[in-house]
């Protein structure tokens, strides 16, 4: 029988009809001979309450111990809530909280922001598999973890997607459905543009870097236990039913995967281009881009200051690149010169947890300058770190900040 691993978000648990919906479907799902896993949010907006509460009653004397419990109310809650319910409808289930033995997730002791010990968390899972082979519907507290001396922890904000898949990805579940208030990943924000669309799927990247850049769909932390051999899905609650189609999320997070240092395998060319008022004027990176496009000629990265822009190709390409810059340089009112310079390696460090790491950037750089190893050019993101430095270092800079990786 298909083990289904189910997250319910705050709003799809939101009032008493549409817990008694959720988990109609849950049993709809069990009698079609499919072994189920209930992992669920806090009812909409109870947490808030609940940090508005504490803070009016309490304020700056709370303790970080004391937050987290207090936080953790709104899963013990909807947890018993949605088994009772469960129960209701003639199927035998039991919550799982912090509180109980087959409790599965095991962290460290940091109160707020938890960090899984992934080994123990798995070894104690067995217990929910010897419940779910029972013929027992668990229903698992999100966003909570269990410190070392067997205090209540929290995984932070979003982490009853983490909950899901990592109990989804320890189970070797066939399938993980986060189930939310929107129809699946849309093709943009449908409040701001009507005419944005469904998307049929996704990829693991794509979705991770949505979520990363503000996209309120799944929480980026959560597609680090997507294993690949799991199917996932985004649904609506609104259907009350878990074989809806949704959006599908494809492909795996191989640990290490998505947290990575290459070095580009050719040198690459910086042309910078110079000019007034360049920062004013629409459309001149796109004139300088397009130039380059006509022709083919792939962009690595481009720099813009307040009077100069830098295009980052590849050195095969950079002479050809040259001269069509040039071409539009010389057509411009704003633009006045252009140079063609050295050759530089391009080292690329990938990984979801740059927006959460405070420093990040002067750690992978504190090595290279202590090797006297010069930057050319850096250009960052949410989610990576590109640097580049004269060719010759290229493969030491890689080694130093892999070091820093590890």
């Amino acid at each position: 029988m298909d083990l289904v691993v189910v997250k319910f978000g705050g709003t799809s648990v939101g009032d008493g009809s549409r817990i008694k919906k959720a988990a109609q479907s849950v049993v709809n799902e069990y009698m079609k001979g499919s072994r189920v896993v209930v992992v669920v949010s806090a009812v909409n907006k109870t947490t808030d309450e609940l940090i508005g509460l504490s803070d009016e009653a309490i304020g700056a004397s709370l303790t970080d111990k004391q937050k987290a419990e207090i936080m953790a109310m709104g899963e013990l809650t909807s947890a018993r809530l949605f088994s009772a319910t469960i129960e209701s409808l003639g199927v035998k289930s039991e919550f799982i909280d912090p509180y109980s033995e087959l409790w599965p997730i095991q962290t460290d002791s940091n109160y707020l922001e938890a960090k899984i010990d992934f080994n123990t968390t798995r070894k104690k899972t067995e217990g929910i598999l010897q419940l779910v082979n029972q013929g027992v519907i668990p229903v698992i507290c999100g966003f909570l973890g269990q410190g070392p001396s067997g205090e209540i922890t929290t995984l932070g904000r979003g982490g009853s997607d983490i909950t899901a898949f990592l109990i989804g990805h320890c189970l070797d579940a066939n399938e993980v459905i986060i189930v939310t208030d929107v129809d699946g990943v849309m093709s943009t924000d449908p409040n701001k543009i009507e005419e944005a669309q469904l998307l049929e799927e996704i990829s693991v990247e794509e979705l991770r870097d949505l979520a990363t850049h503000g996209a309120q769909v799944l929480h980026p932390h959560a597609l680090k236990y997507k294993d690949p051999l799991i199917t996932a899905k985004i649904i609506n609650f609104e259907h009350g039913d878990l074989s809806s189609k949704g959006t599908r999320i494809l492909g795996p997070y191989e640990g290490e995967m998505l947290k990575c240092v290459t070095l580009y395998k050719n040198p690459i060319s910086l042309i910078a281009i110079v000019g007034e008022a360049m920062v004013k004027t629409p459309g001149l990176i796109a004139k300088l881009s397009g130039s380059l496009a006509d022709s083919d000629i792939n962009i690595f990265g481009i720099s813009a200051g307040q009077n100069s822009i830098t295009a980052f190709v590849d050195k095969t390409d950079s002479n050809k690149a040259y001269h069509l810059l040039h071409k539009v340089v010389i057509e411009s009112d704003v633009l006045s010169s252009l140079s063609l310079g050295r050759d530089t390696a391009m080292i690329t460090f990938v990984s979801p947890d740059i927006i959460d790491t405070p420093g990040i950037i002067s750690e992978v750089t504190e090595p290279l300058r202590k090797n006297e190893i010069n930057i050319v050019e850096i250009i960052s993101s949410q989610t990576a770190i590109v640097l580049f430095v004269d060719w010759e270092d290229g493969e030491k800079a890689r080694e130093l900040i892999n070091e820093v990786l590890e």
